[in-house]
């Protein structure tokens, strides 16, 4: 049954790679999705482009498992030298845009979902949402089903791992910082010219540290990805808009990182765009940790963000691949990892289920 699931599990990958499905864009990818369950004859529901089913024997009086990972990409960079819509074949490698982030996540979960679908007496309800929107933190991605889909207790997230158990996950917030100053001409004195000014600010952001280390995550990860000031070369402007990006740990909410810049960071103003994508754990003696660690699989702190961040539950990041490979150009996972994948999802599942 696994060798059969997991042929299956890999021609639906294929056919992915062929299907463009950029952020809110899912529509096809979704389809496809649909066109599998209907082939393992599986009871399934679509909210907008978010593909969902509960397993056979769910009952209302056991906690609930769910299996997430995404089926929409981002853009191909310009660096790709392979058809990012092809899905190609090479010395093991199966290459194509969203093959490693997070479609083998994505079809190695669909295939452990159908072989434990049709089983009875499971100490835990499984729910599989294929998602949208996850790269884009869309509206109508996996937040927009915790209301649609059973409540969730705890949960396993597809993203390339290396098969590793990452027990948390660093949150993001995005700052829109301004420097004013006083705008001139050029040619004139200006002792507050704005894009000055700035320079001691930016010192500032790349000397600051937090206080609060995580064992799991380190320290809170701060850094000045955008800046931009003036539209002449003969004016000095009136400021300079700085982005800045923070990765924050697990002894931090966001909000808490909110708070201390707005009160020390030596910026007019300093924005949140968003404070909703916080960081995520699961405790290290879950009964999902000890089996993952029983079947010798590491444990690690993410730095990268996926849909755990709107998950107020629980949750594990585990899957195969790669994710120094994501979004890069040529992406690609190894064949074997999603025949990997699939049979440590498997043996996981059944030490808890």
């Amino acid at each position: 049954m696994i060798e059969k699931l997991t042929t299956r599990a890999i021609a639906l990958l294929k056919q992915l790679i062929e299907t463009q499905s950029f952020s809110s864009e899912e529509g096809p990818t979704a389809a496809r999705i649909e066109q599998w369950f209907v082939q393992q004859d599986i009871p399934f529901k679509r909210t907008n482009h978010n593909v969902w089913a509960t397993n056979k024997y769910f009952d209302e009086s056991k906690p609930t498992l769910l299996l997430n990972s995404h089926h929409d990409t981002v853009k191909p960079n310009n660096g790709y030298t392979k058809d990012p819509f092809k899905a190609i074949v090479e010395n093991g490698k199966l290459y194509g845009l969203g093959s490693n982030d997070a479609g083998g996540c994505l079809v190695s979960l669909l295939a452990t979902f159908a072989y434990f679908y049709s089983s009875e007496n499971l100490n835990f309800n499984l729910v599989i949402v294929a998602s949208a929107e996850e790269e884009s933190s869309g509206e109508n991605g996996l937040n927009s089903m915790l209301s649609v889909i059973p409540k969730v207790d705890v949960a396993i997230v597809g993203e390339p791992t290396l098969m590793n158990l990452a027990v948390a996950e660093k949150g993001l917030v995005v700052f829109d910082a301004i420097v004013k100053g006083t705008p001139s001409h050029a040619a004139h004195p200006n002792h507050d010219n704005a894009i000055y000014k700035t320079i001691p600010v930016l010192e500032w952001f790349k000397n600051y540290t937090f206080d609060k280390t995580s064992e799991a995550l380190g320290e809170v990860k701060m850094t000045v990805t955008q800046i931009n000031a003036g539209k002449q070369h003969n004016a000095v402007p009136a400021d300079v808009k700085l982005v800045v990006d923070v990765r924050v740990n697990d002894k931090y909410t966001n909000q808490d990182i909110v708070d201390i810049l707005q009160k020390e960071a030596p910026c007019d103003s300093i924005i949140p765009r968003s404070i909703k994508l916080n960081s995520s754990s699961i405790p290290i003696n879950h009964p999902l940790v000890i089996a993952g660690i029983e079947i010798g699989r590491s444990s690690y702190g993410s730095p990268t963000l996926s849909d755990q961040a709107v998950l107020s539950c629980p949750s594990l990041k585990l899957g195969p691949g790669d994710s120094t490979r994501s979004h890069s150009a040529d992406e690609f996972i190894y064949v074997n990892e999603i025949e990997e994948g699939i049979k440590i999802y498997i043996e996981l599942l059944e030490k808890v289920l």
